[in-house]
Parts: structure tokens; C-alpha cells; sequence
């Protein structure tokens, strides 16, 4: 009888070389454009897509047939693998950039070895998106390294965790990479979470140059004291 065909992508088809090449080739950084505000416009919503499990948890639940109730409980995220929303808020802005990107590299790694597990178009657009967000990262990066007047808290660099090593055992390395990814998704939950909170709380830099305080600066400088002057009678008046 002859064996249904396997839903694999073999690895030296149009769409399986693509992919290779993809996670072969160097991240190329763009040009940068825009200011820091459209670029923590960007980021936020990158990490509000990337957050959600539809991106590369539900499907790899979904074929790896561990869409079972009693799973559910051994899909949870293992502490260590991605920094806590606590250490990420108590880093500096170049410190938490680095951090982030640092990961991202994580998840990329990552997703190589998953190749087998999800489709190609899922991972296509994972990584693409990933690379959006390193891209924008090292824009961010370079716009803080201009900002040489912004003075940021220096406190205990993060250590980041390496890759978790994959289990030989076929399906713990299932439950591995569903740990993973759902792990990867609150970290991006996270990551989005501080960046709100950059578009709160603008940096001293930011509010320095501001367009209104330079008006109000300008205005005060130019408008005469009138302190310790006492106004002449309306008599007194010259007419």
C-alpha cells in the first residue's frame, strides 16, 4: 500500500532552499529614517505582532499534534530562557536594545531547527518580522548614540542565558520548543510593555529640544523683567 505524501518540505525545494539561504544569510541592516518617535512607533507594534501566539506558537501546537488538554500544562514557559518584564524594566535604553536584539538572535537560531516543525510560510514571516525589529533596533541604537547630553542609570548588565540544549527524545523536544515559544511570545509582551512606557516617559533629551519648551525659553528671554519697577501715575504718562 502505497504511504500518503509527507507534508515535510524537503530540504532542496524552491521553498525549503529559500528558507535555507534566509537563515544562512547575515542580517543586512537597513538605512535608517525617521525620527525617534516614528521609530518607537515602529517597535512597539512589531512587538505587538510578534506577542501573539497566532505568529508561531498556535501553529506549532497545532502540528505537533500537541493541541491536547492534558499538554497544556507542560507548554508553559521555562524560567531563564527570556529575561522577566521586571529585569528588562530595570535596564537602560542601550542596555535593554541590547538585550532585546541579543535574544532575537536566540529566536532566529531557534527557529533553523524548526524547519521540520512548522510550515514554511509561517517561519518566512516570523523571520522577516524579526529582522524588522533587529533592523529598527539598530536604528534606535544609533539615535541613543547621538544622544550624547542623555545621561542613563548604569546598573548591573543582564546576564543573558544561552539556547537551551534540545532533548534527544522526540517528543520532549516537542515540549521544548512549545516552552520556547511561548516563552518568546511573553518576552515580546515585555518588550512592548517597556517600550509604552519609553513613549510616556520621553527621554531628557527629547524634552530638552522639545519645539514648545525652545518657544517658552525664547519668550522668557525676551520679555523685560518688570520686577522692581513701579509703575508711573496715569498723569505722569508722556502724551
Amino acid at each position: 500500500m502505497a504511504s500518503s505524501p509527507s507534508q515535510v518540505t524537503p530540504p532542496f525545494s524552491a521553498p525549503g532552499l529559500i528558507l535555507r539561504l534566509l537563515f544562512l544569510s547575515p542580517v543586512v541592516m537597513g538605512n535608517c529614517s525617521g525620527d525617534g518617535q516614528q521609530l518607537l512607533n515602529q517597535l512597539q507594534n512589531q512587538a505587538k505582532i510578534m506577542q501573539d501566539p497566532s505568529v508561531l506558537l498556535d501553529p506549532y501546537i497545532s502540528t505537533q499534534g500537541l493541541n491536547v488538554s492534558k499538554l497544556g500544562a507542560h507548554c508553559l514557559e521555562r524560567p531563564g530562557v527570556f529575561p522577566s518584564k521586571h529585569d528588562l524594566q530595570g535596564l537602560s535604553r542601550r542596555g535593554f536594545l541590547q538585550t532585546l536584539n541579543t535574544k532575537l538572535g536566540h529566536v532566529l537560531h531557534r527557529l533553523t531547527e524548526f524547519q521540520q516543525d512548522l510550515q514554511v510560510q509561517t517561519l518566512l514571516r516570523a523571520k522577516m518580522n524579526i529582522i524588522g525589529i533587529r533592523n529598527n533596533i539598530h536604528c534606535m541604537t544609533l539615535q541613543l548614540q547621538g544622544s550624547s547630553d542623555v545621561v542613563e542609570p548604569t546598573p548591573a548588565e543582564l546576564e543573558i542565558s544561552p539556547l537551551p540544549t534540545l532533548a534527544s527524545n522526540a517528543f520532549q523536544r516537542k515540549l521544548q520548543g512549545c516552552q520556547f515559544l511561548h516563552g518568546f511570545h511573553r518576552f515580546m509582551h515585555s518588550a512592548g510593555q517597556v517600550f509604552h512606557k519609553w513613549r510616556e516617559t520621553p527621554s531628557r533629551r527629547s524634552r530638552r529640544h522639545s519645539p514648545r519648551r525652545a518657544l517658552k525659553k525664547e519668550a522668557h528671554r525676551v520679555q523685560p523683567s518688570m520686577r522692581g519697577k513701579r509703575l508711573m501715575p496715569r498723569e505722569q504718562l508722556p502724551r
